[in-house]
């Protein structure tokens, strides 16, 4: 997913194109709620409200920003063509409100009617392809709350949302999507390790990295924010002591049905119209998410002598994360190999928060972080035309690893930034209120009324 100006600014958008990315974008936004449904399952009766709730905060507060300042943070100077700040962020002034998407000049064919100025991804006007962003950037904050179920504020929720949007998601969107230094741009990570060559007048890097639809903005960036996060603000009263037990797995059975369904318009729609590579990105997806599946229930056959629903969910999870960077660069048969892989690691990655201490409540870490590590790197394996596996050599996986590792080692420092800069406001509510359950204490509500 390469932001670029059509051939002709001037030129009539393709509207077939321009409905699938729209469609696309619907289905992301649906996943937001399907994620809620997702977590809600997975968490205690008493506090489901409040899961589905971070969810729908995250889709209020992150859809404003966006419009305000987001779009124009991430993506501006490929519109404006004025420089970023250090390959790291865009100004955020330029496209305020996005209301300059939307500027026109006279056809000069026919001045009676009017043509937009604003170029957008290939054939889709850049308003679309705005909105098309915007859903990925309310689900990959979204993503974050599963690993604080329970014991969060949500007042100081809703103020982390907007702040770790604007400091952490959106510039990491710019470095890998907007020709920042996780681009394939000549001042790019991957330019500066293997040098830069001449495509069409442009100079790129000779290895370009590859993330097609968000494995580092999306889940390594969530996964570490969450891994970051529960460091932080510690464990719910009575962790390693109480079984936290899901209260509804239908729940999180319909949440993963959802999320698999819009996660189509997540890959597919990243291709910006409807071709031959969206219909590889289409069976890519479908294959990997049925092998993460089957990889985590294989690993709880073995581990634990029964396949869960919870486990076949997760897996499906898992599938989803790992083949999201990696669906357009995969044949169907490496996109199996990869989705196996994430459901077998992520699965036994859950198993690590109890040894390790943390408490990761509904294994955010383990599934989008390990499985959005293994799908961005395994690239370097499995691609078709660079992948060592395919005798493409080395170089792909360096890129990889590096665009991985610079995508940790950002985040979790903002995040850290960030968490501790919000301490006054208070992070946790009190142990009797935790206990109590955060939907009658922080919402005044119940999931059931079981009177």
């Amino acid at each position: 997913m390469v932001l670029a100006l059509p051939d002709d600014a001037f030129a009539p958008y393709d509207v077939g194109a321009t409905a699938w990315v729209l469609t696309s974008a619907a289905l992301v936004l649906f996943m937001t709620p399907g994620l809620a449904f997702f977590y809600g399952g997975l968490s205690r009766q008493k506090s489901v409200l409040n899961m589905l709730m971070m969810s729908f905060g995250s889709l209020g507060v992150v859809s404003i920003i966006y419009v305000l300042w987001g779009y124009s943070m991430s993506f501006s100077s490929a519109h404006t063509g004025d420089s970023d700040i250090a390959g790291i962020f865009d100004n955020p002034f330029s496209l305020f409100g996005l209301n300059q998407l939307m500027e026109t000049i006279p056809d000069p064919e026919n001045p009676d009617e009017v043509l937009n100025v604003i170029g957008g991804f290939g054939d889709v006007p850049a308003i679309v392809w705005a909105g098309f962003q915007l859903t990925f950037a309310v689900i990959t904050v979204a993503l974050i709350s599963g690993a604080l179920a329970e014991r969060v504020k949500y007042s100081t929720w809703l103020v982390f949302t907007g702040i770790w949007a604007t400091l952490v998601y959106f510039p990491l969107a710019h470095m890998v999507w907007g020709g920042g230094l996780l681009s394939n741009n000549e001042t790019s990570f991957a330019s500066w390790i293997f040098g830069t060559e001449d495509v069409d007048g442009t100079m790129v890097a000779k290895v370009a990295p590859i993330d097609f639809a968000g494995g580092t903005v999306v889940h390594i960036n969530a996964g570490m924010a969450a891994l970051v996060l529960v460091l932080i603000i510690g464990k719910r009263v009575g962790y390693g002591r109480t079984a936290y037990r899901p209260h509804n797995v239908p729940f999180v059975m319909l949440g993963a049905a959802i999320l698999w369904f819009g996660w189509f318009g997540f890959n597919v729609g990243s291709e910006g119209t409807a071709d031959a590579l969206a219909g590889l990105v289409w069976i890519n997806t479908t294959a990997a998410t049925a092998a993460g599946l089957i990889g985590w229930l294989v690993v709880e056959k073995i581990r634990d002598k029964s396949a869960t629903g919870v486990g076949a969910a997760s897996g499906i999870v898992a599938g989803l994360v790992a083949i999201t960077p990696a669906c357009g660069a995969l044949t169907p048969i490496g996109s199996l190999i990869l989705g196996a892989v994430a459901g077998v690691i992520a699965a036994i990655a859950v198993g690590f928060k109890s040894k390790f201490g943390f408490d990761d409540s509904l294994d955010v870490v383990g599934v989008h972080l390990v499985a959005g590590l293994w799908g961005t790197i395994g690239i370097g394996f499995l691609a078709s035309e660079t992948g060592l596996f395919y005798g493409g050599g080395g170089k792909q996986l360096v890129v990889q690893v590096v665009i991985a590792l610079v995508a940790v080692a950002f985040t979790a420092v903002m995040t850290a930034i960030i968490a501790f800069a919000l301490k006054p406001l208070g992070w946790r509510i009190t142990a009797e209120d935790e206990d109590t359950g955060i939907d009658e204490t922080d919402h005044r509500e119940s999931a059931y009324d079981l009177v």
